[in-house]
């Protein structure tokens, strides 16, 4: 089992490997936790920079889980699907972690913090794009 995990880790650089965990996490732990545990009044979803509150939440956490599934296997199996969709998902998480830092901060606070957390995310964006030939089979 160790040797299979490992070889399956090798085909990917190791920051995709990060984003291969991530996916998996968000998956197989936090989406159906949050889907089946969190109380409704709690719950809420960024789409786009916009946060969803209650039911609307609830609703579109299944869409949440599909993403991280699929991206999950494509990245363990590096499937030639993933690119460009991985770079693009990742690139409207950017604009939405900068939209939503304008909008709950306001002013120029609101515009530096979104510069500030849509900027990493932003090269992890360029970096999936980057990556067109590790998806080819």
């Amino acid at each position: 089992m160790r040797e299979w995990l490992l070889e399956g880790l090798r085909r990917r650089p190791l920051w995709m490997n990060a984003v291969l965990g991530f996916c998996a996490y968000m998956a197989a732990v936090y989406v159906p936790w949050d889907f089946a545990v969190k109380p409704v009044a709690q719950d809420a979803e960024a789409w786009f920079g916009l946060l969803l509150h209650g039911w609307a939440a609830k609703a579109t956490e299944p869409l949440h889980f599909a993403i991280y599934a699929a991206g999950t296997y494509g990245f363990w199996h590096m499937r030639p699907w993933m690119w460009p969709w991985a770079a693009a998902y990742v690139g409207q998480i950017a604009v939405g972690m900068a939209v939503w830092s304008a909008l709950h901060f306001g002013g120029a606070r609101g515009a530096l913090v979104g510069v500030a957390t849509a900027a990493p995310i932003a090269a992890l964006a360029v970096a999936l794009w980057r990556a067109r030939d590790q998806f080819q089979p």
